[in-house]
Order: structure tokens, then sequence, then C-alpha cells
């Protein structure tokens, strides 16, 4: 009987011998054993295992932002109202914003290449100079290259920029017109350099900026003087102490110094003519009629600037993208006013949506850009972003009173 009740036993704990189970699939009653007891041994060393991958996950990056949910501003050209706190729905009593979380895993978002797509080489004429409908705004200045010609900024290589990494911080913009291009003065003032050293102030023709020209403008700003700086030019028609009108000529374009190809160093000086005195041109000169300028400070959630962050701008219009990184640390200065990190202009005006890749996390937001000024966000990790109210446009037909 009991040698029954084992032949039964066993019969329960195998294969039938008549059901054959492929080589790969045909495991002994030892090696089931042995398995089981690996398996035991590894079940209790999970616990330490998931410990150290979570603490090195905690280690890896400084700032994670939670995975249920991201932040997108929406907003209408109407009205464009502030919006702060961040991962809660919160909807603005007649404004134009809306919080809106994401699920779980955020709906993907395709970013598109890093390079920009290309410049379509066409602006409208500017603005007349000096330019300002808002209080803040100080477009004092033309462009130092004639209408027709490329006078817009290099957009790889902007003020603050590194060129990521390959060269040094940039304190001007550089425009990409052909040699032998008129270069014309800003404004009105009186030439305080012209020839070979500008940077260290005497006679140096292995100078880095080249045949340059400074002229020390008739007005100031904020009770400083300012300066304006011509680089790389192929010759110079003027001398130190001759006075120049707004629009005259001082030299053509051309590649002195050091330079890899013919194009014009444009600089903005406040308060001495120093290297280490410069803002950023580009909310200096005046934009094309019908377009504007971008300026915005990007911040992680601490309120640290974020350095060379790519911020990518998309028209809504036409579909176009804008690249621009924020100011690497160093010689450059941020505007008074704006303490602004990164500033794009010549932005036809219209409906727009800024992109920022933070912590992994793509946040968005939604802005309309007018005209004639500056407009002005800022970004603060987590918190997302704030884009500022803007006033109704003056009649741009005629410069504001």
């Amino acid at each position: 009987m009991e040698r029954e009740r084992r032949q039964v036993r066993s019969e329960n704990e195998y294969p039938s011998p008549k059901l054959r189970l492929p080589t790969a699939l045909m495991i002994g009653r030892g090696d089931l054993l042995k398995g089981t007891k690996a398996l035991g041994r590894f079940a209790r060393l999970v616990p330490g295992i998931l410990f150290i991958v979570l603490l090195l996950a905690a280690c890896g990056s400084a700032e994670v932002l939670p995975q249920t949910e991201s932040l997108i501003l929406v907003s209408t050209p109407q009205e464009i109202a502030p919006v702060s706190g961040a991962f809660e729905e919160e909807t603005i009593e007649g404004g134009s914003f809306r919080q809106v979380p994401l699920p779980v895993v955020p709906r993907p978002i395709t970013f598109p290449t890093s390079e920009p797509l290309p410049d379509l080489g066409w602006r409208p004429p500017p603005y007349p100079a000096p330019w300002s409908i808002q209080p803040q705004d100080h477009f004092y200045f033309i462009r130092p290259i004639p209408s027709g010609e490329v006078n817009w900024p290099n957009p790889r290589y902007r003020y603050g920029s590194t060129l990521n990494g390959e060269e040094t911080i940039h304190t001007g913009i550089d425009i990409g017109a052909e040699r032998g291009t008129p270069v014309l003065a800003a404004g009105d003032g009186e030439i305080v350099w012209a020839g070979y050293g500008l940077y260290r102030g005497i006679y140096d023709e292995t100078d880095p900026y080249g045949l340059a020209v400074a002229i020390r403008q008739d007005f100031g700003y904020e009770g400083q003087p300012i300066y304006t700086v011509y680089a790389h030019m192929d010759s110079v028609i003027v001398w130190k102490g001759q006075p120049v009108k707004i629009g005259e000529q001082i030299g053509i374009v051309g590649e002195t110094g050091h330079a890899t190809g013919a194009h014009l160093h444009f600089e903005v000086r406040i308060g001495e003519n120093r290297y280490f005195s410069t803002r950023n041109p580009e909310l200096w000169i005046v934009p094309p009629d019908g377009w504007g300028v971008l300026v915005g400070r990007v911040e992680n959630t601490y309120g640290r600037p974020l350095e060379e962050q790519l911020v990518q701008i998309h028209s809504l219009e036409t579909g176009q993208r804008w690249d621009v990184w924020t100011y690497a640390t160093g010689t450059v200065h941020p505007d008074e006013f704006y303490r602004e990190n990164f500033v794009i202009s010549d932005l036809p005006a219209g409906p727009y949506e800024v992109h920022i890749d933070f912590a992994g996390h793509p946040m968005i937001a939604q802005f309309w850009l007018y005209p004639g000024q500056t407009n002005y966000f800022t970004f603060k990790g987590r918190q997302g972003f704030i884009v500022q109210p803007t006033p109704t446009p003056f009649n741009l037909a005629s410069p504001p009173s």
C-alpha cells in the first residue's frame, strides 16, 4: 500500500514519461531544488539592491521634477497675466493663463534638432532711433550696417555665448556682412579710438579687435556715458577726436584681429570704455518695423541663473524656430532693469511658444510678442514660467511723443 502511495506521489510530482518536453525546458528535481534555493537567496538580497539603486538615483541629480505632473501655461493675445505657484490647477478670473497638470507619464514632446531653421534673410526697415515705447526700453542706436545688407546678429554667437564652449564669452554681437560693406556710426558722438590696440589701449597690430573704432556718444544712460565699439574692420576713415553723426560712415567691414571671416563685431559699453563694461547690444539697437525683442531670465527652482541653457522659441503662425542660449558666467552684464540672461531680437510680432527642457522635463509657455518693444518672461525651475503683462502698444505709425 505504501509503495502504491509513493508511486502516485511520484506520478503527481513529475511529468508522465509519455510527455516529452523540449530539451531546453527539461529540468531535473535536483536542478529545481538548486534553482529554488538560489531564488530564495536572491530574494533576500533584493531590499539591499533596491536601497542602493534609490540612493544612487537621489544623488544623481541636484534637482528632479516630480513624475506626476508638469506645467503648461497658456495665454491669449488679449491679455498676459503673471502666473505663480506651480503644480495645481488654477484659473485666473478674467485672465488668460491656466495651469494644466499632466498625467503620470507626460505627453511626449519631440524637440527639433539643435540647429535652428535658416534665417529668411529679410527684415523690414527699422524704427527710427532713438525709439522707446516703454520707459524701461532704450533703443538708442541704428544698426551699424545699412538696410539691404546682413545687419542682424549671428544667431549662434550672441552676447554672453561661448559657442558651446569653443570660444571666450562674447561681449558683443557679430553681424555677418560681407567684406567692404560700409560701417555706420550707430549714434551721434566723438571718436575716442581709431586703429589697432583697442583692447589694451595702446597701438598693437596683434590686438584681438583688429582695426577698431570706439565712439563716446553725445548722450548717456542713468548718468553714465555710453560707448559703441566697431571691430575687425578692413579700413577706418575717421580719426580720434572727430565728431560723427548718426549714420555717418566710419569704415568698412573686414576680418582683422581675431576673426574667422569677414564680419562686424559691435559692442555697447556703459560707464567706461572697457572690455569689462559691456551690455547686450540687442537691447540697444532699434528692431525692424513691426518686430519686437524677447528678453528672459532663466533660473533654477532656487533662483540661481541657469548658464548656457537652451531656450527654443516657436512661432505659432509660421512654425519657424529660433534657438538661443542663456549667458555664460564671466565678463558680461545684464541690463540693470531686466536682469536678463538672454535676449533675442528681430522676432516678428505674433503668438509664440517657448520651450525649456528642465531636469529632463519639457516646460512650455505661450505668449504674444508685441512689436517695437521688449517682451519679458522669467522661468523659475519647477515653478515654470511667469510671463509679464505688457501694455497695449501705442500707435506704431509714428514715434512716441
